[in-house]
C-alpha cells in the first residue's frame, strides 16, 4: 500500500506539477513520529489521496493515541455552532476528544500520555472560521505542557488577498481570537508561526512548532478544495463568497443555510424584491437553520462572478437598504460585531456609509497587519 500510494503521488506531481499538501509529503514527517505517542487534531479534510491521515499513520505503525475534534466533529457532519461530544471512533477504536463542546482547549490530563501533536485541518482563510481558534488553543496547550506540535500545511483558497477590518481585541471570541483582518492571506502553517512568534498565546508562551510546507504553492495560486471543509461550504463558490456572506449570520437574513446553496444566496421574507425566493429547511449540517420553512426573497449568487481579491459589502448593504425595519436588521446579541471585529461596521451601515467609505476605514489596520504577516510567510 505504501509503495503504491507513494508512486501515485510522485507521478502525479511530475505530470501536473500540482499543489501537494504537506500531509502527502509524509517522508518529511514520518521519521519525526517514530516511537512517539501521537495525538491528532483532524477532521474530514485530513486526507492523503483517499486515505484519512489517521488510517495512514496507523498503517505505518505510528502510535496514534487519540483524536481531537474541532467544530463539526471528526467526520465533519455536525451542525455549525452545535456542541460536539466526546466519543470513540468506530473504525479505529481511538478516543475522540471534542474541542467544540464543554471545552475548547486540551487539558493537562488530555495530553499527559502524548509525546507530539499533529494538526492537519483545511482552512478557508477567514478569521471567523473557528478552526483558527482551535489552532490557537492547541498551540497554547503545546507551549504550556511542552509537547511539540507539527502543523501539516494546506493551501488557502482565499490566500491571494488580505482584506477587512482588523479585529479589536475587546471583541475577541471563539469566532475571532487574534488581531487579524477578516481575510488574512496566510496558510494555516504561516498563521501558526505568527501566533507563536507574535506572543499572542499569552503569558510568554511559545510552542516548539514545526510546519511541514506545501509543495508547488504560491499565495497567488487559485486553489480549488477537493473536500468540502465544513457542511455549509460545499462548493468553491461558497468558499469564495464566505468572507462576504458570513456577515449575514449577524443579521435577521439567511445566507442559505438549510438550502442546497449555502453561502451562495441571501434573503428574508421581508426583502422588497420578490423576483427570487428560497425556503430554508432542516438538512444535514443545518438542522435548525435561520428562517426555517419560511419563504425568503432575496438574491441568487450562484451564477454571479465573484470579485476575487476583496470582500464584497454590496450584498449586506443591499439587504439593509431593502429591509423595511432597519432597527431589527442586526441581531440583538450583536453577533455582527464579533464577526466584523468591532462595532464599527454595524454603526457604519446604520449611518449610511458607502462601501468605499467602509473600506477606507480598514486601510490603516491592514497596512500594519501586512508588516506583521510578512515576517511569517513561507510562500511568496
Amino acid at each position: 500500500m505504501f509503495r503504491t500510494l507513494f508512486t501515485v503521488i510522485f507521478l502525479s506531481s511530475i505530470l501536473w506539477a500540482r499543489v501537494i499538501p504537506a500531509s502527502e509529503r509524509f517522508l518529511l514527517y514520518l521519521p519525526l513520529l517514530k516511537d512517539k505517542k501521537v495525538a491528532l487534531v483532524v477532521n474530514q479534510s485530513s486526507v492523503i489521496a483517499n486515505t484519512h491521515l489517521v488510517d495512514f499513520l496507523l498503517s505505518k505503525q505510528i502510535r496514534v493515541k487519540k483524536i481531537f475534534a474541532p467544530e463539526h466533529g471528526f467526520r465533519g457532519g455536525a451542525d455549525a455552532g452545535h456542541s460536539v461530544k466526546d466519543s470513540i471512533d468506530k473504525k479505529t477504536s481511538l478516543p475522540i476528544i471534542s474541542l467544540y463542546g464543554k471545552k475548547k482547549k486540551p487539558t493537562k490530563r488530555d495530553l499527559e500520555d502524548i509525546d507530539i501533536i499533529i494538526f492537519d485541518i483545511q482552512d478557508v482563510g477567514v478569521r471567523f472560521y473557528t478552526y483558527l481558534s482551535t489552532l490557537h488553543y492547541i498551540l497554547e496547550a503545546s507551549a504550556k505542557y511542552k509537547i511539540p506540535l507539527i502543523v501539516l500545511d494546506r493551501p488557502n483558497p482565499n490566500g491571494n488577498y488580505i482584506d477587512g477590518e482588523v479585529l479589536d481585541r475587546r471583541y475577541s471570541s471563539f469566532i475571532g481570537l487574534d488581531p487579524v483582518p477578516t481575510v488574512y492571506g496566510m496558510t494555516i502553517g504561516e498563521y501558526a508561526k505568527m501566533l507563536n512568534g507574535e506572543g499572542w498565546l499569552g503569558k510568554g508562551l511559545k510552542a516548539k512548532l514545526k510546519v511541514i510546507p506545501i509543495k508547488n504553492y504560491r499565495h497567488q495560486t487559485l486553489y480549488t478544495l477537493q473536500i468540502k471543509p465544513s457542511p455549509n461550504l460545499p462548493t468553491q463558490k461558497s468558499v469564495l463568497l464566505y468572507p462576504s456572506l458570513a456577515l449575514f449570520e449577524g443579521t435577521v437574513f439567511s445566507a442559505g443555510r438549510g438550502t442546497k446553496q449555502p453561502f451562495e444566496l441571501y434573503g428574508h421574507p421581508k426583502y422588497k424584491d420578490k423576483s427570487f425566493s428560497f425556503i430554508p429547511k432542516s438538512r444535514v449540517g443545518a438542522k435548525y437553520p435561520k428562517l426555517k420553512n419560511r419563504v425568503c426573497y432575496g438574491v441568487d449568487l450562484k451564477s454571479k462572478r465573484v470579485k476575487n481579491g476583496q470582500i464584497d459589502l454590496s450584498f449586506i448593504l443591499d439587504a439593509y437598504k431593502k429591509y423595511p425595519d432597519k432597527k431589527s436588521f442586526f441581531l440583538k446579541n450583536r453577533f455582527i460585531d464579533k464577526l466584523s471585529g468591532s462595532n464599527k461596521l454595524r454603526l457604519q451601515i446604520q449611518n449610511g456609509y458607502s462601501q468605499s467609505q467602509i473600506r477606507a476605514s480598514w486601510q490603516r489596520g491592514l497596512k500594519e497587519f501586512k508588516k506583521i504577516r510578512e515576517r511569517y510567510l513561507i510562500y511568496k
